[in-house]
């Protein structure tokens, strides 16, 4: 796809003052000194986070669109399209599992809720608002109706919803088709969508030149609301939690990542700018165009990014995985309910099911969280009041830890479809091609 492939331009110093990512840096410490400072300031700076996640959210859903309907009908091989997705969902599935299973044994080897002795008796329901009511009709749906909210009423309410995965079923649904009809009209149709995502992606350019004061009114906000000791009460939990997504990702993505011919370090500084967005702002969403753009920049074909990346974010949450079981063994242990290795069991293989579609339900990591304890009754749902107030925090290393999967799972599908081109990723790790995402 000539125009969402980004601009190879010779690489160069970029001027610091003009760098995104040290903007964004900027951004970062002017909304923690605010928050220090100016308070009451400082939270009403929470609009300038909300618009700009609003106008990332606007654009999503065309662009995930365009993307996956130009890749699927320019690869003109459908069969191709039916293996990397499959082979997309086999690689989400083991590592969604090793994610679980390692938050699982820090969870019982470490043990941070021991100590605590909380009185489930002393906690306040009240405090989970409609989260348990949520979860449940959550848990209740099942997996069939999961399959069912797939599919989307009319493709104009995907869009209009802004359901990332709708949107992607539509758009498959769509590419196929296109593909199918082939001619001189399904050159025309291709043509067009080629056409607007060009103007859709330099739309994007000009909203990411807004990232700096988004990420300042999101921290500026939480320094404010939280303070830097809201912490301490649960430290231990979001310090194993923090160690348990570095271990994976450096550990078990690293290994990934080696096997794939590429460094993980490089990798990672190759997406500073958007990692650094996440970070501040806590959601994965504010730079899913940007993350496309550059993947397709460092060699992968773009129908293996339209098709992975959207994917993964409902069925590859890795950093999620491992907050779900960690979270629930903590709970137990804060509550002193006894575990047994079957409950153990059960709460990996319901862990398996309720994190699966969590990306794009409000408040999802609560509401996923209990959905999973409604279904191990051995421990306490109301243990989740314990969990709400560092859920932000602990939402920043989530977010960052899925987005970095996710990227690392389009690397290695592609590499393992052959849609890889490694000696130009090698070329742009090293710097001597750099990725234009502003469309300019």
């Amino acid at each position: 796809m000539t125009t969402t492939t980004a601009a190879v331009v010779p690489a160069a110093r970029t001027p610091l003052h003009k760098s995104l990512f040290a903007q964004v840096i900027a951004g970062l410490l002017a909304g923690i000194l605010l928050g220090l400072v100016a308070p009451d300031f400082a939270k009403s700076l929470k609009v300038l986070s909300d618009a700009f996640l609003k106008l990332i959210s606007m654009i999503v859903a065309p662009i995930v669109f365009c993307v996956v309907v130009h890749g699927i009908a320019g690869a003109g091989d459908l069969k191709k399209v039916g293996r990397v997705g499959v082979k997309a969902l086999v690689y989400f599935e083991v590592m969604t599992t090793v994610a679980l299973v390692l938050g699982l044994v820090l969870a019982w080897i470490v043990g941070p809720g021991h100590g605590m002795n909380v009185d489930v008796a002393s906690l306040d329901a009240k405090a989970l608002g409609q989260t348990a009511d949520n979860a449940q009709k959550l848990q209740g749906g099942g997996i069939s109706a999961f399959l069912l909210d797939v599919i989307p009423k009319t493709a104009f309410d995907a869009l209009a919803r802004n359901d990332v995965l709708q949107v992607l079923f539509f758009a498959v649904l769509f590419g196929a088709s296109l593909s199918l009809v082939g001619g001189e009209k399904g050159r025309a149709v291709t043509e067009m969508i080629d056409a607007l995502s060009t103007v859709l992606f330099k739309a994007m350019g000009l909203i990411v030149r807004v990232a700096p004061l988004g990420v300042m009114g999101a921290v500026a906000y939480t320094v404010a609301r939280y303070g830097i000791g809201s912490l301490t009460q649960l430290l231990s939990l979001v310090a194993l939690f923090y160690v348990a997504v570095a271990l994976f990702v450096f550990g078990v993505l690293g290994a990934v990542m080696r096997l794939s011919g590429l460094s993980l370090w490089k990798f990672l500084a190759y997406l500073r700018a958007e990692l650094t967005i996440v970070l501040g702002t806590a959601s994965s969403d504010a730079v899913l165009p940007q993350i496309m753009r550059k993947l397709v920049h460092l060699g992968i074909k773009d129908s293996t990014v339209g098709l992975v990346v959207p994917t993964g974010y409902s069925f590859n949450l890795d950093a999620f995985s491992i907050y779900l079981t960690l979270a629930v063994v903590f709970i137990a242990q804060a509550t002193n309910t006894p575990l047994s290795f079957g409950d153990l069991m059960l709460v990996l293989g319901v862990s398996l099911v309720t994190s699966k579609g969590a990306h794009g339900v409000p408040g999802s990591a609560i509401v996923i969280l209990a959905a999973t304890l409604n279904a191990v009754p051995a421990i306490p749902a109301i243990g989740l009041v314990l969990v709400l107030s560092v859920d932000w925090f602990i939402g920043m290393a989530r977010a960052l830890g899925n987005l970095i999967g996710n990227c690392v799972a389009t690397v290695v599908v592609a590499a393992w479809e052959g849609d890889l081109d490694r000696e130009r990723a090698r070329r742009v790790l090293d710097g001597e091609a750099v990725a234009d995402i502003t469309g300019e």
